[in-house]
């Protein structure tokens, strides 16, 4: 398709002829956004068509991130759900929580198809999304509720099928992505109790998104580990959602995030308890392996050898492990990812790979960049 068959000059790009589908990026300049874009500017099959964002509108592209040059040095516009849809089909929102709700309907009105990188989708029920996220809810009136039940949760190992057909992907960040890849396959299968699962994961300061924050200043994070949202983090009972629908019951979990003085990468430990005391580090191993072996961005270690982040850096792979103490059958699950990519833009591309018929590694590199 040419991205100049308008009378209107592409927002995005010079570029006379587009070959696969056009991308809009929505909060471009964000860490998020910008990650996305590094990826699509190598991908074979998803073209960047637009480039949106409000407090960078009306500014060339260079003037704000030289380090990410783009052909022909678009400008960024102001994000208009009309502009959007005349040169996207498909838009990736990385937008703060409470501000993709109010763009994504508009957009889908006009068929393009959105993954959404904020939290405003994930919960199948408005209201648990409003108990949540209060402070956002305070200033929205949302009542999108069927589009909440609509919303395809964007876990690609879990809901491949799903987004595959979605107009509407929610994306799930970091913390979920890295807690939820390890645990789900025992509770699909009921290898563990349900009740006294406790995560405990640790974060680099890029999860803190780019807007300047007292607690992610260098002289503040460096040189210390701190935890916080120690009881009722947000990802707490987003985590619950999912590991509740896989096990076909409630499920209500321990989650402590910390930050550790690190730019990227996530490591997350889950503990539970096993139902047959009899079962092994291999056999949990076995069913990691049975489970994603047909899941590229996946790898299972063997028995012994654990995740470091430095392993999955700048890739969009999760790096999985799992340890059994005998003395008290208690699992131990391990998962490292980079939080920016598989975490987030990574996660979202595959996303768009799904959404486009397309395989889910499309041009996205699997290998880190060590060290």
């Amino acid at each position: 398709m040419k991205a100049m068959e308008s009378t209107h000059r592409s927002p995005a790009s010079d570029i006379s002829q587009v070959r696969g589908s056009r991308v809009a990026v929505i909060g471009a300049t964000g860490y998020g956004g910008l990650q996305t874009i590094r990826l699509l500017e190598d991908h074979p099959q998803l073209h960047v068509t637009y480039l949106g964002g409000e407090r960078s509108a009306g500014r060339r592209w260079s003037e704000i991130c030289p380090f990410l040059p783009i052909p022909d040095d678009p400008e960024v516009q102001s994000p208009d759900p009309d502009n959007i849809a005349e040169f996207a089909d498909y838009a990736v929102l990385s937008l703060p929580n409470g501000l993709a709700c109010q763009l994504a309907p508009q957009l889908l009105k006009r068929n393009v198809r959105v993954v959404d990188l904020s939290a405003d989708f994930r919960y199948r029920s408005l209201q648990q999304w409003k108990q949540v996220y209060v402070h956002e809810a305070q200033n929205l009136n949302r009542d999108d509720v069927q589009l909440c039940r609509e919303a395809v949760y964007g876990l690609p190992e879990w809901k491949g099928p799903e987004i595959a057909v979605a107009n509407l992907v929610a994306a799930p960040g970091c913390f979920p992505t890295a807690s939820l890849l390890p645990l789900l396959p025992f509770l699909k299968q009921g290898l563990i109790e349900n009740d006294g699962l406790i995560i405990d994961a640790k974060t680099g300061t890029s999860g803190g998104g780019r807007v300047a924050k007292e607690q992610f200043l260098l002289s503040e994070a460096s040189e210390s580990i701190m935890p916080y949202g120690v009881v009722g983090h947000r990802h707490t009972s987003e985590i619950e959602q999912l590991a509740s629908e896989v096990a076909g019951q409630p499920i209500e979990l321990q989650f402590t995030p910390h930050l550790v003085p690190m730019v990227r990468g996530l490591l997350a430990t889950v503990y539970g308890r096993l139902r047959d005391p009899g079962l092994t580090a291999e056999d949990c191993t076995t069913v990691l392996k049975a489970v994603y072996r047909h899941h590229p961005c996946i790898d299972v270690l063997p028995v012994g050898t654990y995740p470091a982040t430095k392993w999955v850096k700048y890739s969009n792979k999760a790096v999985l492990s799992v340890q059994v103490d005998n003395r008290n059958s208690r699992l131990v699950l391990m998962s490292a990812v980079d939080n920016l990519i598989k975490g987030q833009a990574g996660q979202g591309v595959q996303c768009l790979n799904l959404m486009a018929g397309l395989p889910p590694t499309t041009g996205m590199s699997l290998l880190t960049f060590y060290p």
